[in-house]
């Protein structure tokens, strides 16, 4: 997936290192990330345009990052009430800031808090568990142990797993959903048999829905969505093409990407192909 065009670099520098700012949304965002470790890219855009999310509903990014999945979606549905939970104080204060920059910042509370603590922990942090009609996630995508951690501790914590580590944030994702509430999360196809179990007496009707790097080409990310609370069964849906032939952006890519057009996984359930239930 690629990252979105830096306009410039600052001089700020924390364990992340140098600062720069990008555009997202075709200019619509500016966000200001580190230049290196973690870094937001086109996931996190894929991710906030799968989520069905209407005004005056609470919306909880869960591992935030800097902020970016929650902050698109508010470019495209002003009127939520976003709340992004984020365990990096530095990227938390990002976060933050970019909800400022943003003009965004008397709809979006960060907290600074792992998702993986007891529930008195989050409730102290500020965290409305089954207040959320929406909760989203870009988890880390590695299972610690079978990859090669960064030297950026950021960086690592962000795509590398500790052991039982998503079945954590599933609790976590149960716990703050509200009922019949929606999880929308974004992962590797890898790990879906893994997710679909623990989803399983949790959340059910899910959507899933592949992202193709080109067409004819196995999907490299998923995205999953389900009800909480439900009993209904699984859909396969048709996904999205993300790159033409000649490397360049789908138009349909290019239309949430740029445009910051919504992917509408729920009413294309129709479409899919039933699984289960």
């Amino acid at each position: 997936m690629s990252l979105p065009t830096t306009k410039k670099s600052n001089g700020p520098k924390g364990h992340a290192g140098a600062i720069s700012t990008d555009d997202f949304l075709g200019g619509r965002l500016s966000i200001v990330q580190p230049r290196g470790g973690h870094r937001a890219g086109s996931d996190a855009v894929f991710l906030a345009a799968a989520v069905p999310a209407r005004a005056g509903q609470r919306v909880l990014d869960a591992g935030a990052g800097m902020g970016v999945a929650g902050l698109c979606l508010l470019a495209r549905v002003p009127g939520i009430e976003l709340t992004a939970v984020e365990i990096d104080p530095e990227l938390a204060t990002l976060a933050a800031g970019n909800a400022a920059r943003n003009s965004f910042v008397q709809h979006v509370t960060v907290v600074t808090a792992n998702v993986t603590s007891p529930g008195k922990v989050l409730r102290a942090a500020g965290l409305d568990a089954g207040g959320y009609q929406h909760v989203i996630a870009n988890p880390p995508f590695h299972d610690e142990g079978s990859v090669r951690a960064a030297p950026d501790a950021a960086r690592a914590a962000a795509h590398v797993i500790g052991r039982n580590g998503l079945a954590a944030w599933v609790r976590f994702f149960a716990a703050m959903a509200a009922p019949d509430g929606l999880l929308t999360l974004i992962h590797r196809p890898e790990c879906l048999d893994e997710l679909l179990a623990l989803l399983d007496g949790r959340f059910g009707d899910v959507a899933v829905f592949p992202l193709f790097p080109k067409r004819d080409e196995p999907a490299t990310r998923i995205i999953v969505q389900a009800k909480k609370g439900s009993r209904a069964g699984i859909s396969l849906l048709q996904g999205l093409v993300l790159h033409d032939e000649d490397g360049r952006y789908t138009d349909e890519a290019e239309a949430v990407l740029r445009n910051g057009e919504g992917l509408h996984l729920r009413p294309a359930k129709e479409k899919g192909r039933r699984l289960g239930g």
